[in-house]
């Protein structure tokens, strides 16, 4: 398995996001219902934020919950919301010790008060670190982001604030729920399914995919230095050709 001497720190990715895919089959492969596989995620997360801690990673993004995660069975559900808010707070302590900013997308207002408050508060207590920023997608969706966008937009056109003739991509990006991050350079996907889910669609217009057959619940940072070992491999051209890239690398390196 790769470890982390080989890895080229001069070109790692500014932001990973990853969805963590495959808890409830990877239960179901056990024996045990869904909720097991989800407490065994979390040791992934643990793992998997260490792992970009030590490399130097600046942004990290979880997909934890979608919007159409609600639609799941109650009892799945309140178990993931109890599974929240229990280990925001038992985390909260080491994510201060490693110096970690936690941050969140989403219309966290739908989640239960008791979640909901124990996030704002670990968002407080942990809003001066300055080192990896650790963003949790929860009940997010990218089509809700985008429609909430562009209703914010309507209405600071209606009011004079924004002319319809100035809207370009920097508006719709600072009426983002990630207006505050830069866009991820890698994006990480378990469990062996070939989609991003409505995650994410703007931001990862150029990002670098990667898919594993990895259950969520096994992955460990060797996964995660395989994921960043295959981006080095590639060549990001955003449109341009490979000879320009060198070209401009070259130019660079003089």
């Amino acid at each position: 398995m790769p470890d982390l001497p080989v890895i080229d720190k001069t070109r790692l990715p500014l932001h990973i996001a990853i969805i963590m895919d495959g808890n409830g089959r990877w239960a179901k492969e056990k024996g045990e219902n869904r909720l097991f596989g989800h407490y065994q995620g979390v040791q992934s997360v643990r793992d998997t934020v260490e792992g970009c801690a030590e490399l130097g990673i600046s942004y990290l993004t979880l997909y934890a919950f979608s919007t159409e995660n609600w639609d799941r069975p109650e009892e799945e559900v309140s178990g993931l919301m109890a599974l929240l808010a229990e280990t925001i707070r038992k985390e909260v302590p080491t994510l201060n010790k490693n110096n970690i900013k936690l941050q969140t997308i989403g219309n966290i207002s739908m989640l239960p008060e008791y979640a909901y408050k124990e996030l704002l508060e670990a968002v407080e207590l942990t809003r001066t670190n300055t080192g990896l920023t650790l963003i949790i997608a929860l009940s997010y969706s990218s089509r809700w982001e985008l429609v909430t966008a562009v209703q914010h937009i309507a209405t600071d056109v209606k009011n004079g604030k924004i002319q319809p003739g100035d809207i370009n991509q920097d508006t719709l990006r600072n009426y983002l729920n990630t207006s505050a991050f830069p866009d991820p350079e890698l994006m990480i996907r378990t469990s062996g399914e070939y989609r991003i889910s409505n995650f994410l669609l703007y931001q990862l217009a150029y990002a670098e995919l990667y898919f594993t057959d990895t259950r969520w619940p096994d992955f460990r940072k060797a996964d995660l230095y395989k994921a960043i070992l295959n981006f080095q491999q590639r060549e990001r051209r955003f449109g341009k050709t490979g000879e320009q890239i060198q070209q401009e690398t070259a130019t660079d390196a003089l």
